[in-house]
């Protein structure tokens, strides 16, 4: 038994952990529960200033109990909602193992919200007002979860519930419902958009002036430019959405929209990039389309399983799944569009000994390799680093570790554009004749292209 108590506690620890890692912002938000015997269901995550609300609606509340139970007195005392941090919850599952309490709802730590005790009950069939309302005001800041704990196995709950987290604006005294972390995002979304919307008009000026050396994908490069600023912008408009009116419904279609096309247009740009594709070679090979036709279909998947995660929110039994499926999804996309790096590394190499190009082939090389380290860098720059400057950041700066995600997207646009630029003398193309045989010595005396 203790074993067994010993797992639930690291579950509930787990799932409460994985909960507090979204980066979704709390809105109004409606649920519902239909005969549900989880003892811990968590619901919004908000930072709370010191002047931050809780209203709770919850209605059409049943409580179903087990037929041998039917004779046992509820103690609805053990059913109801609270405030947790990842803190406190750790001390709350530690007062649990040691057995100190029975109900999260008992802890000391936790901030009660609303008991069920209050409702009135009548014997053998739970039977009380179906629905109520609570306003809660949250003096303490921090980065908060609303958590709705049924601590008896016997009972099954079936609800509603609305729940709207806002803070009150010191100067303006307006309901801001974006939490105290994500405040300065629909500015910040804006303003990258307009410095998307630029680069937008100087790739734009680069591909007339050099269009005697434009290929294919140097205006595939312009469309994920474009669908970039068109998704920053559609995220600002629905952050300001959010934070004015508490309602996710701004412009979220036309964002979820742009987000899947500019996701897909991204991983297929890194792929086509690292096979040469409308540089080196016209056409790609079999196994080049075979990671296009694993990368696109897996990126329709992560953006369904997004739209899940932003839609449902964390009560949902499926919510759990879909977060395991979007991240797993990230992984193996971002891991696929380094092989036509590899690959074009490899044959680059074997060329540049076999062809009587050396140089050439060799300059190619290089830049390859300082592309597979930068995708390499961005990659694990965005879904580890990131992710790290979000566990260690002060609730009240979360929108930095947003701030530094898309300042390192940036900066791999700007790498790539510059890198891979409409030129004469890029290093995609030959060089004169005259120059071949004095830079291959150099280039084969200096260079060790060992990846």
């Amino acid at each position: 038994m203790a074993a067994i108590r010993s797992f639930s506690i690291l579950f509930h620890l787990i799932v409460f952990c994985i909960v507090s890692i979204q980066l979704i912002s709390a809105e109004i938000r409606t649920s519902e529960i239909q005969s549900d015997g989880r003892s811990i269901i968590t619901f919004n995550e908000f930072g709370f200033t010191h002047n931050g609300f809780l209203d709770l609606n919850v209605s059409d509340i049943i409580l179903s109990v087990s037929d041998s139970k039917q004779d046992h007195s509820v103690e609805l005392s053990k059913i109801g909602f609270f405030l947790s941090t990842r803190d406190i919850w750790f001390h709350v599952l530690q007062q649990l193992e040691s057995e100190d309490i029975s109900c999260a709802l008992e802890s000391e730590f936790v901030k009660k919200v609303f008991s069920f005790e209050s409702l009135r009950r009548k014997k053998s069939k739970v039977s009380f007002p179906t629905s109520f309302d609570h306003a809660y005001h949250a003096t303490d800041a921090g980065d908060f979860t609303l958590v709705f704990a049924n601590c008896l196995s016997e009972v099954k709950v079936s609800m509603k519930v609305r729940s709207s987290m806002y803070n009150i604006d010191p100067i303006t005294k307006q309901r801001d419902y974006l939490s105290a972390g994500n405040t300065p995002l629909p500015l910040i979304y804006f303003l990258l958009s307009i410095v998307y919307a630029g680069l937008c008009v100087v790739w734009i000026r680069i591909l007339y002036k050099k269009r005697l050396t434009t290929f294919r994908i140097h205006y595939f490069m312009l469309i994920v430019i474009i669908l970039k600023a068109l998704n920053l912008i559609c995220e600002a408009e629905d952050k300001s959405h959010i934070k004015h009116t508490g309602s996710g419904h701004g412009w979220d279609v036309l964002f979820y929209i742009f987000s899947f096309l500019k996701g897909i247009t991204l991983f297929t740009l890194i792929v086509l990039i690292g096979t040469g594709w409308s540089f080196l070679k016209p056409h790609l090979q079999d196994k080049e389309k075979k990671v296009l036709a694993v990368v696109i279909p897996l990126q329709v998947v992560a953006n369904i399983a997004q739209v899940i995660i932003d839609e449902s929110g964390p009560y949902a039994d499926v919510w759990i799944t879909m977060k395991q499926v979007f991240l797993l999804v990230d992984v193996v996309c971002c891991c696929a569009v380094l092989f036509p790096i590899v690959w074009s590394i490899k044959k680059l190499r074997e060329a540049a000994l076999t062809d009587g190009k050396a140089a050439v082939n060799l300059m190619k090389l290089s830049l390859f390799r300082h592309y597979y380290i930068i995708v390499v860098c961005y990659i694990y720059f965005t879904r580890v680093v990131v992710y790290g400057l979000y566990t260690i950041t002060s609730y009240k700066y979360m929108w930095t570790s947003v701030m530094a995600g898309e300042l390192a997207t940036l900066a791999f646009y700007i790498f790539t554009g510059y890198k891979f630029r409409p030129e004469v003398h890029n290093p995609y193309f030959l060089v004169d004749d005259e120059e071949e045989d004095a830079a291959a010595d150099q280039v084969l005396r200096d260079n060790s292209f060992e990846l």
